[in-house]
């Protein structure tokens, strides 16, 4: 198995190293950006197309390592070549693989394959990517081929179907981008009490680090503390009197999923009176 990637870009450069580290054999990059493709065949110790049609004829499998909003005009460059035999896959957590239309006309066939993981680095991110969860959606044909690929890599894998990706994504964006929002919200609120930006975020930084890492290794329900998992209603009235009304809507929510935790891991409490409390407040949002 030859694969090729169109795009230099994070994901490219990550996963070319990632596979060709594990002895994958990854014929290399082509690119819009020739020094990008130039740049990650060097890192990947592959090589540099100066043609897609030299990289498809090269490649057993293509995976397009670009933008979202570009892998449809990836694919219909791509499609006006010979294609029978070849997978063609994209990375994007919400995209399905309906985007490769006309494919099966083709003999061809198409996945998406995406990594559940944060690539933040073209030349450090694929030192981390070992554990990640690799997703795959596409037809059943060679469906248990690439999950076998993966796991051979060391991988977990998942299967997921077309209609349940926007979800998925949408589950990412929660434990990840979102989790950078609440951060920013809290570095506001310091700022409010007097702290300027710097400070904020430094005195956040250990109390965020440490509960990121507590529930990634013992789970949500062990890892939680704070007001909510005490029912301490007096603390939890103070927040809501002081909060702003964006904020305040905010913490409602979120409080409200940590009640449920809190009773999956507190079966012998009484939690009503937080539960009235929030609905309480939430019916003047």
């Amino acid at each position: 198995m030859r694969i090729g990637f169109v795009g230099a870009g994070k994901v490219g450069f990550t996963l070319g190293k990632y596979m060709s580290e594990r002895n994958v054999c990854v014929s290399g990059y082509y690119s819009r950006s020739e020094e990008s493709a130039r740049q990650a065949s060097v890192f990947t110790h592959t090589k540099y197309y100066e043609t897609l049609e030299d990289l498809i004829g090269s490649s057993d499998a293509l995976f397009l390592t670009v933008p979202d909003g570009a892998i449809e005009d990836v694919w219909n460059s791509i499609k006006r070549y010979s294609l029978t035999g070849k997978f063609i896959c994209h990375c994007s957590g919400v995209m399905t693989s309906a985007v490769f239309s006309e494919i099966n006309q083709m003999g061809a066939f198409g996945y998406s394959i995406h990594p559940l993981f944060a690539i933040h680095s073209r030349s450090q991110s694929y030192q981390e990517i070992s554990q990640a969860y690799f997703t795959i959606e596409g037809p059943e044909a060679h469906i248990g081929f690439w999950k076998d690929f993966f796991e051979n890599l060391g991988n977990p894998v998942r299967i997921i179907q077309a209609e349940q990706k926007a979800l998925y994504h949408g589950a990412a964006v929660f434990a990840s981008n979102l989790v950078t929002g609440l951060f920013e919200t809290g570095v506001n609120l310091l700022m409010d009490c007097g702290f300027d930006r710097e400070s904020g975020e430094a005195a956040l930084k250990p109390l965020f680090l440490h509960n990121c890492q507590s529930v990634a290794r013992v789970g949500t329900a062990a890892a939680l503390t704070g007001p909510v998992e005490r029912a301490d209603e007096k603390t939890i009235r103070k927040h809501l009197n002081v909060l702003p009304p964006e904020e305040k809507e905010i913490y409602i929510r979120l409080s409200e999923v940590l009640t449920d935790i809190a009773k999956r891991k507190h079966p012998e409490r009484d939690y009503s009176s937080l539960s009235q409390i929030f609905e309480r407040n939430g019916e003047v949002r």
